[in-house]
């Protein structure tokens, strides 16, 4: 079995060997052999639309044709979703692959039949490359902290923001748009704890990045105040538990968790 310091290796040597680089977090781009896609080369914007769908749904194997048209393009009748299938489809061809001879099947979108599917062996996609590395930091912790800690270092630099901004409305990104939002907060704190003893302020500067990707993120502030209480700054780990507070019955009406007040009472006490 590979191990998963050769695993982590392997992600980060992949973006550097791979023609397509797609980049979702924050911004969404395309590089193809060094150079950014441009407006033009996709033709229209629904060719960047399916792109980006084939690119959220990109674990489903063989996606049905109609059922692509339906998400992506409901409010059009059968005649005119096919027809903005394959222009669009031919887009992200052309864009992807521009070179490509005539009459010779495209590399990057596989296609069997009426389905259709991304070729992600082929294609860097920053998404699944947090996924994969905050697999292995989860896998590393516990046994290699340091390798956990490079893991979830990797991720969280490859996230720069929320999910397909420019598809905030569309319902079929909102489920991975808030998949990676938790899973990235999950990361930032779960480094934050490993870096408590040794290096607290660090700690600090991650759990103050966790609150500004989510304001009510108790866990941040929580993890926030044991730092400053490591460092000995007794009144700013006082004051973020006020900010805590106030979020919280702002943003829902409810009181820090028992474990939040908990480490309130320690450090009123210390």
């Amino acid at each position: 079995m590979e191990s998963l310091q050769k695993q982590l290796l392997n992600i980060q040597n992949k973006r550097e060997n791979t023609a397509i680089q797609v980049f979702t977090l924050g911004s969404f781009r395309v590089v193809r052999e060094g150079v950014e896609v441009n407006a033009k080369d996709w033709g229209r914007d629904k060719a960047i639309q399916l792109f980006q769908y084939l690119v959220t749904a990109r674990e489903r194997r063989g996606l049905h044709k109609e059922q692509i048209i339906d998400r992506i393009w409901e409010e059009y009748d059968a005649k005119a979703g096919e027809q903005n299938f394959k222009v669009s489809m031919h887009g992200i061809n052309k864009a992807l692959e521009p070179n490509r001879p005539s009459r010779t099947e495209p590399k990057f979108i596989l296609r069997q039949g009426v389905t259709y599917q991304l070729n992600i062996s082929d294609i860097w996609i920053d998404a699944e490359a947090i996924d994969h590395c905050i697999e292995i930091g989860n896998q590393a912790l516990g046994d290699d902290d340091k390798l956990a800690e490079e893991a979830y270092r990797e991720a969280i630099n490859l996230h720069h923001g929320i999910y397909l901004p420019n598809r905030l409305y569309e319902d079929w990104s909102s489920e991975e748009r808030e998949r990676l939002q938790v899973l990235a907060l999950g990361a930032i704190i779960t480094l934050a704890e490993l870096e408590l003893d040794q290096n607290p302020m660090e700690s600090v500067r991650l759990a103050s990045q966790a609150i500004q990707i989510d304001a009510a993120w108790e866990d941040a502030y929580r993890v926030q105040m044991q730092a400053y209480l490591n460092k000995g700054n007794r009144p700013m780990a006082i004051k973020t538990y006020r900010s805590c507070v106030k979020v919280l019955e702002e943003e829902f009406g409810i009181e820090p968790l028992p474990e939040t007040q908990k480490l309130f009472q320690v450090i009123k006490g210390k």
